[in-house]
């Protein structure tokens, strides 16, 4: 199922962990509306001005899947919050890391978070958070 032109639901929910360790990645309805706010408000934004795919290396994560892969708590993924992407190698994940900073910086966007992690191997992007500061940008070496 399409959420918008450019992102599928099965791949905001995919996860090779959650298959090889047969967990169930299945998010509920508010989580569902959350991948569809993530999508539409976030990532096909980007893609759209970025021209070219964005691959998403994990969107939702359930709470066994988020424990298995190492995640915080409070993880915006367990929400359906956030989407960790990346296009190619660490150079090309930094220009994109770059390119998405700039459109946070010019309010075409609003972010949670854009993270850098672990040298531009991904770029995290998640939703705007309440209560929390916005448009953070961090880099996890």
């Amino acid at each position: 199922m399409w959420i918008s032109k450019n992102f599928t639901y099965d791949e905001m929910v995919y996860s090779a962990t959650a298959e090889r360790l047969k967990i169930d990645n299945t998010p509920n309805e508010a989580e569902k509306a959350n991948l569809v706010k993530l999508v539409t408000e976030i990532l096909q934004p980007i893609r759209d001005k970025w021209g070219s795919p964005i691959i998403v290396t994990s969107g939702y994560r359930s709470e066994a899947l988020n424990k298995a892969v190492g995640g915080v708590k409070n993880s915006q993924h367990r929400l359906g919050q956030a989407a960790d992407v990346k296009i190619g190698s660490k150079a090309q994940n930094k220009a994109l890391f770059n390119f998405i900073y700039d459109m946070v910086k010019k309010g075409e966007i609003q972010v949670g978070q854009l993270i850098d992690e672990y040298g531009y191997s991904w770029v995290h992007v998640s939703l705007p958070r309440q209560g929390k500061p916005n448009n953070q940008v961090l880099h996890i070496k």
